[in-house]
């Protein structure tokens, strides 16, 4: 019972927890924590495209740090030991649902499923792991089997004013009958009008539905269906002069008012519905056989504003009162007293009324009608970038237990994957056509020349709501790995022995013929391939009286991501130059300790990264032209120590302890091919990276928790403490021929402490069981703790595009950021029976 009271302690920042024990369909015993309706914040959930930072989640049911480190760090969007969350995997049923492209899982896909979908087990770098080899980052495996679900009804509603105001699930499991069968299902909807930031409403629906049949201890079928079908809005980073004017850091710069309603620029449309058939076979008491066929389609658009104009954003550089006054030094020859009083008006024009720091959504739709009565294009329109999916998945996995005391697993999977990538017209806003031209070519060549166009093979074709436009290409996927691990328990010593080997292709098809590439846009590239693998030990010794040591070491090559491999993939099929596999080296040792009163962990790791690969697509802000920048041979290196103390002082108090120093970054200069879309050639150039650290995560945290459980009450309050959050840095600017000998540090956000705190209260009513749950984050309403951004591009040698000579707008003080949440709460009820 005490063990239970704690693992639920440590779910109530979102919901209730339960451990247990649980048979599987096929008869055979896991452990694994059943987690109940996690609600993380949807920005760290990867569903806010703007935000540089993904989520990792790991856990450990011996590591007191890693049991709490997904959760506890949540609003700071802390990522395990900040590594890149593609070295995070996820499986479900044994099938990696990782996106083949980017590496990356989108936990949006599941995020509303709830007490059926958030069922896991977890591996650490170095643990053993039963559907491959662990990642360096961890390795989470997912059951969606119907039989494994807990039998009965589940009721659940959420209020909160956090991304989404409003939820509510209902689940129903029966277990698995006499005759072999067994069902589960849910159903969920959250629901926002705004979240916590302005502008931002939100829809999303949630199912899943599973069938299983058993046939006596031999066989079982499962299949399994799930989607969450979403509207939401997005909210953007913005700089410290727009937060203090607006006296909001949650200023968000992508809404206005139109028809005296609130209407969003961003706006992300997702569905990604998903069949998943699974197929166990006990063969013997000793040999198990499990084989997965997953298929996924996953629709995703998201619309921005685009112009052939004046920047239509109230925090665009040029409309900031900074551009007016040098308000960085005061002394600057340009601050005359007309200046001065210009500034101040347009500051307090910026204090004075929400609508004059957002979209003018009629003044855009004013000027197009005033275009469209001389027939000519729309100044501002309404694009959507689609990133649709289409996934087939096949995995297989064989567990042989060898004797009493070691086991041998092997595995098989295959993914072949069509990702489409396109942009189409949203809304001409008011106007009444648009051209399918490169609007920044067109400022470069005459307008008959090949270069403005698009897409030759459909030359000046005029475009409507609907019509694709820009780029149009896909890229096609296909990657087969086999792999082994053998875990033995030898006296004292437990270590496992993993090893994989890999195979992946990759080629674009492009559907649009570029005028910026005429002879090499149109059909397919040339497939580009990659052989991989990678060998992993992991130990434990058990030196008794509760202490244990670990030690793990591992190397693999990595293909490079999909999204990395191409130099210009919205322009032509070329494969971006010195393109090469990751090498990738970790080890870690540790120590732990598990005692009556006192349980402990300290872990000591290191990694090292070679000819990893980047690719970049973005504004430069003071000139307005679009840059796509291919980035090879980055070497980066991970290294730190985690611990985590948990003292029980009674069997209804403990107290948590828990921390991590760390340093995550750059070791050289690497190789940068870029290319401005107003003229479609390249250059090369060294990019000054090194010493540039990961962005988006502290690399600093500590957190104090204590924990009350009694007679069915909980009551947990944590202070946690963050520092050394470095912002995305500007590659252009750090560009050697750019930089000319100029060393630039790299922009941080600010750190700092935030209390946390819950209750809750279980009772048995009715013959059911009531969770009663409150949390609530930043009780003291901290909202200057930075939680990522990114530094601005501007091209210093053109300082502005007005005409004058110099620009008194500071780009390089003037970061764009992202803050945490001040004071947010949610309560949680739950009715299970």
């Amino acid at each position: 019972m005490q063990k239970k009271l704690n693992i639920m302690m440590l779910a109530m920042f979102c919901a209730p927890a339960l451990a247990q024990t649980y048979t599987d369909s096929i008869g055979q015993h896991s452990k694994l924590e059943v987690e109940a309706a996690y609600t993380f914040a949807e920005q760290q959930l990867g569903q806010n495209a703007d935000m540089p930072q993904g989520v990792t989640m790991v856990n450990s049911n011996r590591n007191v740090f890693a049991s709490e480190v997904s959760y506890r760090f949540a609003p700071t969007h802390l990522r395990f030991r900040a590594y890149n969350p593609m070295y995070n995997e996820v499986y479900i049923n044994g099938v990696l649902m990782n996106n083949v492209e980017t590496g990356q899982f989108r936990y949006p896909t599941i995020g509303g499923i709830g007490i059926q979908g958030l069922r896991f087990n977890s591996s650490l770098p170095f643990e053993s792991f039963g559907y491959g080899m662990t990642a360096l980052g961890g390795s989470n495996n997912y059951n969606f089997r119907a039989a494994d679900m807990k039998r009965g009804h589940h009721i659940e509603w959420t209020g909160a004013n956090r991304n989404y105001t409003m939820g509510g699930a209902y689940s129903y499991a029966t277990g698995l009958s006499a005759s072999g069968w067994a069902f589960a299902g849910t159903l969920s909807y959250r629901w926002a009008k705004q979240g916590y930031v302005d502008g931002t409403p939100l829809k999303s629906l949630s199912y899943y539905l599973s069938v299983q049949k058993k046939w006596g201890d031999t066989h079982s079928l499962a299949f399994a269906t799930w989607g969450s079908p979403s509207k939401r809005a997005q909210y953007g980073a913005s700089t410290d002069e727009a937060f203090q004017l607006s006296d909001d850091h949650q200023y968000n710069p992508y809404w206005g008012y139109y028809n005296d309603k609130k209407r969003s620029s961003r706006v992300v449309r997702d569905f990604a519905p998903t069949a998943l058939l699974t197929w166990d076979w006990n063969i013997n008491e000793k040999t198990r056989l499990s084989t997965s066929l997953q298929g996924q389609y996953a629709w995703y658009r998201c619309t921005r504003l685009n112009f052939n104009g004046e920047n239509p954003y109230a925090d665009s550089w040029i409309k900031m009162p900074s551009s007016i006054y040098n308000v960085w030094n005061t002394a600057d020859p340009a601050n005359t007293a007309d200046a001065k009083t210009r500034w101040e008006k347009a500051c307090s024009d910026w204090a004075a009324d929400k609508s004059n720091r957002q979209l003018d959504w009629e003044r855009m739709y004013w000027f197009n009608s005033q275009v469209a009565a001389q027939g000519t294009d729309a100044m501002y329109w309404l694009e959507s970038r689609h990133n649709d999916n289409l996934n087939i998945s096949l995995a297989t996995t064989l567990d042989k237990r060898l004797t009493a005391k070691s086991s041998l697993r092997a595995g098989f999977n295959f993914a072949t994957n069509k990702g489409m990538h396109y942009q189409t017209i949203n809304s001409l806003l008011g106007g009444a056509q648009l051209h399918n031209v490169n609007t920044y070519a067109a400022m470069h060549y005459p307008s008959t020349s090949d270069k403005v166009q698009y897409d030759l093979n459909n030359r000046n074709a005029a475009l409507y709501k609907g019509d694709r436009m820009g780029y149009d290409y896909n890229i096609l996927m296909n990657k087969a790995q086999a792999w082994a691990s053998y875990v033995e328990q030898f006296g004292m010593l437990n270590y496992s022995i993993s090893a994989r080997m890999g195979y992946q292709s990759m080629q674009r098809d492009g559907k649009m013929r570029n005028g910026m590439a005429a002879d090499n846009s149109f059909g397919k590239s040339r497939t580009k391939d990659f052989l991989d693998g990678g060998l992993k030990f992991g130990s434990s010794l058990d030196m008794g009286c509760g202490h244990t040591l670990t030690f793990g070491m591992g190397y693999e090559q990595r293909a490079p991501l999909a999204s990395t491999v191409f130099a210009a993939p919205e322009v032509n099929n070329d494969i971006a130059a010195n393109i090469k596999k990751q090498q990738v080296f970790g080890t870690e040792v540790g120590y732990m300790y598990n005692g009556t009163w006192l349980h402990a962990n300290l872990n000591g790791y290191y990694s090292y990264v070679k000819d990893a690969s980047d690719w970049q697509s973005f504004y430069m802000d003071n000139t307005n032209e679009l840059v796509y920048n291919s980035i090879t041979g980055l070497k980066k290196k991970y290294y730190g120590l985690e611990a985590g103390l948990k003292f029980d002082i009674s069997k209804t108090l403990d107290i948590k302890l828990l921390g991590t120093i760390s340093e995550a970054k750059t070791t050289n200069n690497s190789q940068s091919r870029y290319m401005f879309a107003c003229h479609g050639t390249y250059n090369d150039d060294v990019l000054l990276s090194k010493d540039m650290h990961e962005s988006g995560t502290p690399l600093t945290a500590a957190s104090l928790g204590v924990n009350y459980h009694q007679r069915g009450w909980t009551v947990g309050v944590d202070c946690n403490y963050y520092d050394r959050i470095y912002l995305d840095y500007s590659t252009y600017n750090r560009l050697q021929q750019i930089a000319d000998g100029e060393s630039l540090d790299q922009a941080k956000g600010k750190g700092g402490f935030m209390l946390n705190c819950s209750i809750g209260r279980t009772a048995h009513v009715m013959g059911g069981l009531l969770d009663i749950n409150l949390s609530i984050t930043n009780l003291t309403n901290n909202r200057t703790i930075c939680t990522g951004g990114y530094e601005s591009n501007y091209d210093v040698r053109q300082p502005s595009t007005d005409g004058s000579n110099a620009s008194l707008y500071n780009f390089a003080k003037n970061p764009r950021k992202f803050y945490a949440f001040g004071t947010s709460g949610m309560l949680n009820i739950t009715y299970s029976f």
